[in-house]
């Protein structure tokens, strides 16, 4: 019998709304980080063959303090496409994507004007910068009940489900300083949620710099281009969230601004 090919196995997942096994659970128990993202490009590639076109990438697990709560032990990194990222609207309402056991991630946002080059110090990544916003991430699992390793995890989408952009503002130096200070509250059906821009990895700024250095892990992947958008991680941990619900999140700094979304 023919070996199964893990990306036709997590493809068909993404498009039939299904779950299945973690592939270090048995189709591939010895799967590294490496592997998964070699998956992760036949996965891509498959995607685009489907007429899915790049938006931009998105970074995970860059906030340290929710690796135990996930299993992994490192950042990852994958795809985001133009019919999964969008602006939030004025109102704020924004339909729930058909994803497995959706969540919530707050993050911060940029839009890129240039190239960031893998040997460029944070001063000249922020000159590649064309904007910053606070966004939130929608995830999502293949895995049942969100079980699973760094390796499935980067294979399987690095997670993404959907990314809402909120207002883009202009990348001063004062703002792109409090990236890295702010402290962020996020509150929604009886929950309220902390965390700050340090959290990841040092800082938004810095999960950029570690993005561009590890682009080339996987397999025909090529450099940040002007127009792509990049999400750098949540800096809560994700929540479940379902239709009906109203989440807001507020900074401690004027120089962000947090948001308010019900999703439908």
């Amino acid at each position: 019998m023919p070996d199964t090919d893990p990306a036709d196995v997590l493809y068909s997942a993404l498009r039939g709304i299904t779950q299945v096994p973690p592939l270090t659970d048995g189709m591939r128990p010895g799967l590294t980080l490496d592997d998964g993202y070699r998956i992760a490009a036949d996965l891509h590639a498959l995607r685009v063959h489907d007429g899915d076109v790049v938006a931009g990438r998105k970074i995970g697990f860059t906030n340290r303090a929710i690796w135990p709560i996930y299993n992994v032990d490192a950042p990852v990194w994958g795809w985001m496409y133009t019919n999964t990222v969008h602006d939030i609207p004025a109102d704020g309402v924004i339909p729930l994507p058909a994803v497995p056991e959706p969540r919530i991630e707050p993050e911060i946002v940029f839009g890129f004007k240039k190239t960031p080059d893998p040997d460029m110090d944070l001063t000249a990544i922020a000159d590649c910068v064309d904007w910053v916003a606070h966004g939130i991430e929608i995830v999502m699992s293949l895995y049942p009940d969100w079980r699973f390793s760094a390796p499935d995890s980067v294979a399987a989408c690095a997670m993404h489900g959907a990314l809402w952009v909120g207002d883009r503002m202009e990348p001063t130096p004062d703002r792109l300083d409090a990236l890295a200070r702010c402290a962020l509250t996020m509150t929604g059906p009886e929950e309220l949620h902390q965390g700050s821009g340090s959290d990841v990895l040092g800082g938004p700024l810095t999960a950029l710099q570690y993005l561009v250095r590890q682009i080339d892990r996987m397999p025909g992947a090529g450099p940040i281009q002007p127009g792509e958008v990049v999400t750098t991680g949540t800096l809560t941990d994700a929540r479940p969230i379902a239709v009906g619900q109203t989440w807001r999140t507020t900074f401690d700094t004027p120089l962000l601004k947090g948001l308010e979304v019900r999703f439908t």
